[in-house]
């Protein structure tokens, strides 16, 4: 099978977040699968100088604004096809942010035409390649299906929701320009709350949805979860599907990670804990050190860490953040890490530190008030770190908690709280200092994590199931 992947990002090329994870992972996961896949990926500088003098196998004369062609690459393992469009995507700073820290305000042109141009491959092919399926990530690739559909290309579609909260608005003035029929701008169409939504364009023309956690797929047909589109996700509740998300286990090995002092049990970590405290400037401390490797938003409930952070730095533990994101939460982490001792904190992104952050906590903390899947917890799982979470999408999918069942069954391999709450945050502190405290608990909980599957094997295996459905009907 052929396999047309729409995303904005993807690993190791271009990366804001795990969306790109999972992007480029899904290539390498689905070929033992009989899946051939390729990335269309925009042609931002950074992914024009890996494609290189890659060849062109189509061209757009004009494609929303200027003339546009596809490239055939391969950066990072990953195949290839490249919209280049440098009046949509040659230009500095963030992908979506401007330099003020504002979206650029042609996204919404600039991610039609990369559904356009997937619409247009899928009809007309890349050279001689031509998928069998199309599957678009999120709102940048919302508009793939209504094209598909509006162009009577017959090709199948999947539209993957990583996370509801970002519609992919635009001024229904824009109907024309974004080559929308105005008969299909109504609530059950392309209208969202007085404006045009790209996600909603996907996940109303699209043959099936998929999400990232079999819990994310039932909370989204929540009003408190659902953003808005919780009805509209009822409706297709039969063409919807959870599938977990994985991670790449040959990236994250703490037997091979060249960023890190190696390691095959997490009885051996100790070298890899005394380089990131002295890397962050920390003494030896009988306590446990957790780690915070996340996006500073009130989604990742950061904030709420804040409460229950001088209890635990009194009890011995430590705390180790990387993150960037909101002036407010960057500010609050700052003025904490300036007063308390045992608390560093450095705010910016650093992949090669994140490693060396998962390989030498004891934990690592991720208190999100909702996360669709999550990867960070499965990293900790995979180098023996234990997973802090709330029990809120993958996190609850992924996650066995340390209450009286767990440690009975010897199963447990993390702490589970409640999302949303300070109070719940500062009582799961608690009990990973007390957990730590019992050295035995923690080594079986330790091996746990480390034996818990976290690859793709089994989510690969369901995408391909899920293809060849609807290459069948």
């Amino acid at each position: 099978m052929k396999v047309l992947s729409v995303a904005s990002e993807c690993a190791p090329i271009i990366k804001t977040g795990g969306l790109a994870d999972v992007v480029g992972a899904l290539p390498a996961a689905l070929k033992p699968q009989g899946v051939e896949m390729r990335v269309l990926l925009p042609g931002y500088p950074k992914v024009m100088d890996r494609a290189g003098q890659a060849p062109a196998v189509a061209r757009f004369d004009d494609l929303f604004g200027g003339p546009a062609e596809l490239l055939q690459a391969e950066a990072g393992g990953v195949p290839l096809l490249v919209l280049r469009a440098d009046h949509l995507f040659d230009r500095g700073h963030g992908i979506y942010l401007d330099e003020s820290g504002q979206d650029w305000e042609d996204n919404p042109q600039r991610f039609a035409a990369l559904s356009r141009a997937a619409a247009l491959i899928a009809r007309d092919g890349a050279g001689d390649w031509r998928p069998d399926i199309v599957h678009g990530h999120d709102w940048q690739a919302g508009f793939v299906p209504y094209y598909l559909h509006r162009m009577e290309v017959g090709v199948p579609s999947v539209m993957t929701i990583h996370n509801v909260a970002f519609p992919g608005p635009a001024a229904p003035e824009m109907l024309g320009e974004l080559k929308l029929e105005l008969d299909d701008y109504h609530p059950g169409g392309l209208e969202f709350w007085g404006q045009i939504s790209a996600l909603k364009a996907g996940l109303v023309w699209s043959d099936k949805i998929t999400t990232v956690s079999p819990t994310y797929a039932r909370e989204l047909q929540t009003e408190t979860f659902g953003m808005g589109f919780d009805g509209l996700i009822r409706a297709r509740a039969a063409d919807l599907q959870g599938i977990l998300n994985g991670i790449d286990t040959d990236v994250w090995d703490p037997a091979t990670d060249p960023e890190i002092a190696t390691y095959k049990t997490a009885a051996s970590k100790k070298k890899a804990t005394r380089a990131l405290r002295d890397e962050f400037g920390l003494p030896d401390s009988d306590g446990p050190l957790a780690v915070v490797v996340s996006r500073l938003t009130e989604q990742k409930g950061l904030d709420l860490v804040l409460e229950g952070l001088p209890d635990f730095l009194a009890r011995g533990g430590q705390m180790v953040l990387l993150g960037s994101g909101q002036g407010d939460l960057e500010r609050a982490w700052e003025v904490a890490g300036a007063r308390h001792e045992g608390l560093a904190v450095r705010i910016g992104y650093d992949e090669g530190l994140s490693h060396r952050m998962m390989a030498g906590g004891h934990a690592v903390l991720v208190p999100s008030r909702f996360e669709p899947c999550g990867l960070t917890q499965l990293y900790g799982l995979r180098y023996g770190t234990i997973p802090v979470v709330a029990r809120t999408g993958g996190l609850a999918d992924t996650v066995i908690d340390a209450n009286d069942a767990g440690l009975r069954a010897g199963v447990a391999t993390g702490i589970v709280h409640d999302p949303g709450s300070a109070e719940a945050v500062a009582q799961a502190l608690s009990r990973l200092a007390d957990l730590y405290a019992d050295r035995d608990v923690w080594a079986k909980m330790t091996r746990n994590a480390m034996r818990h599957p976290v690859g793709w094997d089994v989510s690969a295996a369901a995408y391909a199931d899920l293809y060849r459905s609807l290459i069948t009907a």
